[in-house]
């Protein structure tokens, strides 16, 4: 028979109590009191389970009933404790903690539950439950926990009191419930908000800092083609690479937000590995011994190969870095077929390309490999590095599709694995371009009008001025609006429309280019942006057109309008219907 009834505590309080079995026992309903503090297995508030008992018949020698059969039979690991004896020690364990700890029975009775802590146990959780023991309530918390083999787990424990019918404590009991899976996908879920958004930051960042080093830049190009003065050339020299450098930084923010712009292809990284050997070599200087174990017949792996290269020659410099004393680096390839495995790597089933970096330097603990590829994050002295290589290399392999691996152990050194997609079968490795001559003439116009729409009145007119010394004559407009009462006053004399990305007004520079498309079908589109716009990566750019990220060189400036004038007359496929025009500038 059940009943409700109401019990006076020592302190004067009321309690509702829960009587069982003609009074046999007595339990206090938890009512809801231990939520927010550890998993509820139940998936709800905990109302009705109780948080005290109080027995008629202590002991734990009858093992005849069912109530002792469901307790070995229950999944959920269990345990009592009895406070009455020195420290108090487990007096009752069932089977399933047995499974969830790997510890026997032999090893578990008479121990204090404290063998499972170890040394990234929480300690203010401990004292939280130290002190509800103390105290003779309830009380739930989640520990770090250590199994028999070493292995952790996040333990959830609920522990609570049981008294006998004269209010003498008797035991502790305690339920337990491995949550390990929970806590790890909740700490990558926080993980990936936080990455998140500190690649919009950095984005945004690089998306304005490259404004501003277009003009640097652009302006110190102009001032050096003007000067055989060797006095003046030497400072805006040395101006010209520290801009340069600039632009290697936003670009390594760009990659770490995964706003780079890439152009995958299908690539052989063993012969990628093998002609950027020697670079590598001298990269990380004589001290360091580099190693090549290229596994043959690898398949060719989907990825960028300027940017692949920039990686490894981060991972490179840190492995370098590791090791002051001189040491090993080996580059090795390998093919990886994931299937049943492929959630394990955060990846779809299917074939990869693996290549693998070790070195046998210090190794990172673990509170470092936790942060490991946070940009600006660096355990290096001040002066001795950014902080961003291994951002970087995160960066582009997520964007590449692939994963980044990183396994490190202080005093073993680290192994750094990167994951690509594997190119199709059919698609053949096309042949690595030989390096641009820096010092070819650049191409010039043939009196075309280029219509150039940017919404940074230092940007345009540093962009009208380069191209009205390429021969071009030159069209300005500082928004879309604009652009279109200019390009229909030309009168279809516009061969080349040349606009920014985001701008403010009406509509972005994706949406001006299919307007402009729809009243000139034949015309020339290049776009420029301060980084990879979502509006690019999502697929929506209008269709046949070029893009040239800033900061640009003349040089750059002048192949790119010219490839885009010369490729008028190839067929583009039509822009899909109702896309939208996209954000407006904000920044």
């Amino acid at each position: 028979m059940n009943q409700s009834d109401e019990s006076r505590q020592p302190d004067g309080e009321v309690l509702s109590v829960d009587v069982q079995g003609d009074g046999q026992s007595i339990g206090v309903p938890a009512a809801g009191e231990h939520e927010n503090v550890s998993y509820n297995p139940t998936g709800g508030p905990g109302i009705h389970h109780w948080q005290q008992a109080t027995i008629t018949a202590p002991g734990l020698d009858d093992r005849s009933n069912v109530f002792f059969a469901a307790i070995e039979m229950t999944r959920m690991p269990i345990v009592l404790t009895d406070p009455n004896l020195p420290d108090n020690p487990i007096v009752f364990a069932n089977r399933a903690f047995q499974d969830l700890t790997g510890y026997t029975e032999e090893e578990i009775l008479g121990r204090n539950c404290r063998f499972l802590q170890g040394a990234h146990t929480d300690r203010e959780a401990v004292a939280e439950l130290r002190e509800a023991i103390n105290e003779h309530r309830a009380v739930s918390v989640e520990l770090l926990n250590y199994k028999r083999d070493g292995s952790s787990f996040w333990n959830a424990c609920f522990i609570a009191p049981v008294f006998d019918t004269d209010g003498k404590l008797l035991y502790f009991f305690a339920s337990q419930l491995d949550v390990t899976r929970r806590r790890t996908s909740e700490q990558a879920f926080r993980q990936a908000q936080k990455m998140e958004s500190i690649g919009q930051l950095t984005a945004g960042l690089a998306h304005d800092f490259n404004n501003l080093l277009q003009v640097v830049s652009g302006n110190l190009e102009l001032a050096l083609s003007r000067t055989d003065d060797e006095s003046l050339r030497r400072p805006l020299e040395n101006a010209s690479r520290a801009a340069e450098r600039g632009a290697k930084l936003t670009k390594q923010l760009l990659a770490f937000a995964r706003k780079t712009r890439l152009e995958p292809k299908p690539t052989n990284l063993n012969t990628l590995v093998a002609e950027f050997g020697e670079m590598l070599e001298n990269s990380v200087g004589p001290q360091i011994e580099v190693q090549l174990n290229l596994r043959p017949r690898v398949p060719s792996a989907l990825v960028d190969p300027v940017h692949l290269e920039m990686a490894v020659l981060n991972v490179l410099i840190n492995a370098r870095d590791a090791m002051p004393k001189g040491g090993c680096v080996t580059i090795s390839t390998s093919k990886v077929h994931l299937n049943g495995n492929a959630p394990a790597h955060h990846l779809p089933p299917g074939d990869y390309v693996a290549l693998t970096i070790s070195d046998e330097g210090e190794g990172m603990p673990a509170h470092v490999l936790e942060r490991a590829t946070e940009p600006f994050f660096t355990t290096k002295s001040q002066g001795k590095g950014t902080g961003l290589g291994l951002a970087m290399v995160h960066g582009f392999v997520q964007q590449s599709l692939g994963r980044l691996e990183i396994d490190s152990e202080r005093g073993k050194g680290t192994t750094i694995r990167m994951l690509f997609p594997a190119a199709d079968a059919q698609q053949a490795t096309p042949p690595r371009q030989p390096s641009r001559d820096l010092a070819h003439v650049d191409p010039r116009g043939q009196a075309e009008t280029i219509l150039v729409v940017e919404d940074s009145s230092d940007v345009l007119d540093l962009a009208r001025e380069h191209l009205t010394a390429l021969g071009y004559t030159v069209l300005t407009a500082r928004d879309a609006d604009e652009a279109l009462t200019v390009f229909d006053r030309a009168e279809g004399k516009v061969d080349l429309l040349f606009t920014d990305l985001v701008m403010p007004g009406s509509m972005n520079g994706l949406a001006l280019a299919d307007a402009v498309r729809e009243r000139e079908p034949g015309i020339g589109i290049l776009l420029t942006t301060g980084y990879n716009d979502d509006l690019l990566t999502e697929g929506k750019a209008s269709a046949g057109a070029d893009v040239i990220g800033k900061p640009y060189r003349r040089t750059e400036l002048a192949d790119r309008v010219r490839a885009a004038l010369n490729g008028r007359g190839r067929e583009r496929k039509t822009p899909q219907a109702g896309v939208s025009r996209g954000p407006r500038h904000e920044g």
